[in-house]
């Protein structure tokens, strides 16, 4: 897998640089053609594409000179047959002349649409940085990796969010997914972070994290109206993880139980009930202790939102991670998700349908080296 994915873009490249030979070809084929046809049968299909390739594919200077080349080759040949006094052989390179200037601007046009959407890329990549900003890749014996793929391409932020957090508490960790699409879920991704990392810095609780975080979401929703006011709620797990303690607290919102993977096996933390999504407390119980799950050494665990267990393959099938990572023991969190990115990607064959964010987090067997991550701090 690793060498397919590597090979596509070597070939790409390799395309590209050959395509970049078309205008070329379609001036020396036309001139050809010409040539060695009747005087009556004309070329100008091909003196026409030539520029309007090199405009979708080349410079402003290459377009230039690519209608250049289709002007001057047409003329050549209508003075070699004595057409260029012709009225046919006048409308000819009219037709060539007109082309290749049309080629100049739309060589602009799709230069500075290309400009907008790399302006577009670069301030949705700020925007991910500054609502999902990379945790670190360790805090104290714990190690982190968050992997998201977007199901539009393009798209650097979507409707997930994560957050993994140090604490007073320990590491506080936050994966969810916002009912609702484009900016409105973003401006609810921004509300839900912006409460978590507040929350878990002061609550003494991951129950009151989670309250904390329905507070805002409801706030949020009572400025909507409309149809967009049944949205914006967050399906969510809160996990908090201690750092001198072989365990975990985790508060499960309405989403995908989180997986637990230790020595290549691995179990689903199901809470024992199910409770309603984030924003929604009034549709149900919601609990009033968190779950209290084994974590020792050694062992990860894995949060993720159902762009992962949801994908489908070409005949319907989801995808079934704790079957997929079962008997597979990976070396740390970034080989897990990069390991299960793979997996996932095989199974659909590349198609993604839905936003996906993984968070791995992996409790070293010893103690870290001095340098790596932040300094862990005890409870209060």
């Amino acid at each position: 897998m690793r060498g397919s994915r590597a090979g596509r873009p070597a070939l790409g490249r390799w395309c590209l640089r050959h395509l970049q030979l078309l205008p070329v070809v379609l001036l020396v084929v036309g001139a050809l053609l010409d040539y060695a046809t009747s005087p009556h049968i004309s070329a100008e299909a091909f003196y026409t594409a030539a520029p309007m390739t090199a405009a979708a594919l080349l410079s402003l200077r290459a377009t230039v000179l690519a209608g250049i080349g289709a002007c001057a080759t047409d003329i050549a040949l209508l003075t070699h047959f004595g057409l260029i006094t012709d009225s046919g052989g006048w409308s000819e390179l009219a037709a060539v002349v007109t082309v290749s200037a049309l080629a100049v601007v739309v060589n602009r046009l799709m230069y500075y649409s290309h400009v907008r959407l790399q302006s577009a890329r670069r301030i949705a990549l700020a925007a991910q940085r500054a609502v999902l900003p990379q945790p670190p890749s360790a805090i104290g014996p714990l190690r982190i990796a968050v992997r998201y793929q977007a199901a539009v391409k393009d798209a650097q932020i979507g409707g997930d969010l994560y957050s993994a957090q140090d604490t007073p508490y320990g590491v506080r960790c936050l994966v969810g997914d916002v009912r609702g699409k484009g900016l409105e879920a973003v401006k609810v991704v921004a509300v839900a972070m912006g409460a978590f990392r507040e929350a878990a810095e002061e609550e003494a609780t991951l129950v009151g994290v989670a309250t904390r975080v329905e507070r805002a979401l409801l706030r949020e929703r009572g400025r909507r109206t409309g149809p967009e006011r049944i949205e914006g709620f967050v399906t969510g797990i809160l996990v908090e993880i201690p750092y001198r303690d072989g365990e975990l607290r985790l508060v499960n919102r309405g989403h995908p139980a989180p997986l637990l993977l230790h020595a290549g096996e691995v179990r689903s933390a199901e809470p024992p009930e199910p409770a309603p999504p984030l924003g929604l407390a009034e549709l149900g119980t919601v609990q009033e202790r968190a779950d209290t799950v084994p974590f020792p050494a050694g062992s990860t665990l894995l949060l993720f939102t159902d762009g992962l267990n949801e994908a489908r393959n070409r005949t319907g099938d989801f995808y079934d991670p704790a079957t997929g990572l079962s008997g597979t023991d990976f070396p740390g969190p970034e080989a897990l998700l990069d390991g299960l990115l793979a997996r996932v990607n095989r199974h659909t064959g590349g198609r993604i349908t839905d936003d996906m964010a993984l968070l791995a987090v992996t409790r070293a067997t010893a103690a870290p080296h001095p340098g790596v991550g932040t300094r862990p701090r005890g409870h209060p």
